[in-house]
């Protein structure tokens, strides 16, 4: 039996109000609070890249879409801090808090149907890694492939300078089978739906101005 997770609920000040179900926090349209990390690769002097993750084609919202490094709901009476958990459980990256760094909260809401509303405080956090891709240990029921792009072109494609960016990474075809190299062009439908203030925060975090 799945278990039922329950989730802080918050104002649109970010006032805690209460608790509800995950169900019911979407069906409800109540705010409460994510955590997001990126993960990134090289430096400021040689260029940045950002590690998308490309959601399984079960998951309930944005299926097959390609996605923030790694991300999850915070449980009731959990902080930013406890969000790491989701680096281990999605990537197999045992990180600490301490490690990451954090770009701010970003406020949102956006109706994905009619019966699903998403209302978020979305704690926002980089973490730099060179691991080669071959080394992560992903969670195959929600992270089917893993793709690296630059920093620079994903930006220019945020900001409407151009209409697709190269991604460079792996897909997973199953469990008991190795990941296979592959390049693919994306435009701006190849991704979840995420505003140009809350990628701002990632930019300027990674010194754009």
């Amino acid at each position: 039996m799945t278990a039922v997770e329950i989730l802080d609920v918050f104002n649109e000040q970010m006032q805690k109000t209460g608790t509800a179900t995950r169900e019911e926090v979407h069906a409800q349209g109540l705010w409460h609070q994510t955590f997001h990390c990126w993960i990134v690769s090289g430096s400021a002097e040689t260029g940045w890249k950002l590690l998308f993750q490309l959601r399984h084609p079960d998951k309930e919202t944005f299926p097959d879409k390609l996605d923030t490094s790694s991300a999850g709901h915070l449980m009731t009476g959990e902080s930013p801090e406890d969000g790491v958990r989701e680096l281990e459980e999605e990537l197999g990256l045992a990180v600490t808090f301490s490690e990451l760094t954090y770009c701010g909260t970003h406020r949102d809401e956006y109706r994905i149907s009619d019966h699903y509303m998403d209302r978020e405080f979305t704690h926002v956090y980089l973490y730099v890694c060179d691991h080669p891709l071959e080394d992560y240990q992903v969670q195959h029921s929600e992270v089917t492939g893993l793709f690296w792009i630059a920093a620079e072109s994903f930006r220019d494609l945020i900001h409407g300078k151009c209409e697709a960016v190269t991604a460079e990474g792996v897909i997973y075809p199953g469990v008991e089978q190795s990941p296979v190299n592959q390049q693919r062009s994306v435009g701006l439908d190849d991704f979840t739906a995420n505003t140009e203030a809350y990628y701002n925060l990632l930019f300027h975090a990674l010194g754009y101005k």
